[in-house]
Order: structure tokens, then sequence, then C-alpha cells
């Protein structure tokens, strides 16, 4: 039995969890997320949300957690919403927003100008001494993630001086540089 499947998903007040066919549909202050799914039976039950599987198939058995773990993330998201932060390491890295259009000068010949999903809302900070760091908040945890891998990978991290577009915390794994 799946740890995480046997697990119920509580429900917060002000969200509503429907199940209709094979969709899942979570509202709340945030806003609305839909799930397809398949193979697993998914029961409302007062404010929790169940998740049983017909049989101890492998299909069945990778299903239940992840339905589980998607639905949490979808009820979580609409009564918190999840936020991601970049920090952008390096002499010259700046960035910039007007509106949904986020603009770097990651030290390319010219600057990047992403324009983003109107879910996701998006805020620059640049305080002087400090390294310039893009926020990220949306109720959708998966395309949070996506738009963050996105801007990530216009200047990953390099492992000598560390400069380059890294999340907030991360650890980099640094190299010593040539020995004399």
């Amino acid at each position: 039995m799946s740890r995480i499947g046997k697990n119920p998903v509580t429900i917060p007040s002000g969200v509503t969890v429907d199940v209709k066919g094979n969709v899942v549909t979570v509202k709340g202050k945030l806003g609305e997320l839909s799930q397809e799914f398949d193979a697993i039976d998914i029961k409302v039950d007062g404010d929790q949300v169940i998740f049983e599987r017909p049989s101890d198939a492998k299909d069945h058995k990778s299903k239940h957690g992840l339905y589980r773990a998607l639905v949490n993330n979808m009820v979580k998201g609409v009564s918190e919403g999840f936020t991601k932060e970049l920090e952008l390491v390096g002499v010259g890295y700046r960035a910039s927003n007007q509106g949904q259009k986020l603009d770097l000068a990651l030290g390319f010949s010219h600057n990047i100008v992403l324009e983003l999903a109107p879910e996701v809302k998006v805020e620059t900070i640049s305080e002087k001494g400090k390294n310039p760091i893009v926020k990220l908040t949306s109720h959708d945890k998966q395309l949070v993630g996506q738009v963050a891998a996105k801007i990530r990978g216009f200047r990953k991290p390099e492992p000598y001086k560390g400069k380059g577009v890294k999340f907030v915390g991360e650890q980099l794994r640094r190299k010593a540089g040539k020995s004399a």
C-alpha cells in the first residue's frame, strides 16, 4: 500500500473539490485548477478527499500516490499559493519587469525578454549591494516550477565562480580553479 496514497487530503475552509467523471476540479480564493485522472477511485467525504486503488497492479500502485500528491498540491495552491525565488549572481546581471514581461540582462549581447503566463505573478527586487531577485508566485505548482526552470536555463550557475541564475538557498558544488 502506498504510504502517501493512504493519507487523505484535508480540505481547508473556503476550498471546494468536485469529482466529475475522470476530472478533479479544485476551487479556492486564489483560483481554480483541474486534473484528469484514471485507474484510481477518488471520493470526497466531508472535509477530506480519499484515494483508493482497485487492485495491486503496478500501474494502480504507481498512480495511487501520484494523484494524491497532485490533488494535495492543487488544494494547497488555491488556498495558500506557491512561490519560487531566483537569484541573479554576476556582475551586471539585472532583472526588471513591466506587467507580465520579464526583462533579464545576463551578460549576453542582448537582453532576454520573457512573456509570462497570466497565472504567474512576477516581482523583481533590486537592492544596492545585493544580487537581484526574481520572485514568481502562482496557485499552480507545476507552472511556477516550469517557469522558474526556464529562467534558470538561460544561464545556469557555473561551478568555478558561481555566476548565473540560481534558486534562493540552493547549494552549488564549487570546484577549485587551476593550481599554480
